[in-house]
């Protein structure tokens, strides 16, 4: 089951640094000092029927194991919003993650959606780095949703890809 693939460990190898001046949108990296840290995130228990309430979900496969996976959902600002994208690490940086966002894009657009949106820590650079090449474009930061959890100082950077 593709909805079924687990998280794997991501590495935390730095930030982007991120502010509005003069309202416009700035990010610098902040690189980690040999830092060997990784983050996994918590497994989900999607259920497909909830999924296609409102949105999708696409996998990516090698033969008949699933090595992607991306979730998405429809949103009232006719943005579709990327909620989850993971890649089995095995077969991270081979441009699996480039296809699920391009079919999504495909599918968005036939749907009469305007745009793409999604959120990354400040802290998974490689996430942060893949949306930026991406294409997305930087629509917000939000420094206080962390603030009483063990995550506390990390920030969310929203995005936006408008078609």
């Amino acid at each position: 089951m593709a909805l079924k693939l687990p998280n794997e460990p991501f590495a935390l190898f730095g930030r982007l640094m991120v502010s509005r001046i003069d309202g416009k949108w700035q990010f610098h990296e902040v690189l980690f000092d040999n830092s060997k840290q990784t983050q996994t995130f918590p497994n989900e228990k999607y259920d497909l029927a909830v999924i296609e309430q409102n949105g999708f979900a696409l996998g990516a496969f090698a033969g008949k194991t699933c090595v992607g996976l991306a979730i998405f959902e429809n949103r009232w600002n006719h943005y579709l919003y990327l909620s989850d994208l993971k890649v089995v690490a095995a077969y991270r940086r081979k441009k699996i993650a480039s296809q699920l966002m391009d079919k999504a894009t495909k599918l968005a657009k036939e749907n009469d959606m305007r745009g793409l949106t999604t959120i990354a820590q400040d802290n998974n650079l490689g996430a942060n780095r893949f949306y930026l090449h991406y294409g997305f474009e930087i629509g917000g930061l939000n420094t206080k949703n962390y603030q009483f959890t063990k995550q506390k100082g990390k920030a969310d950077i929203y995005y936006y890809l408008d078609f």
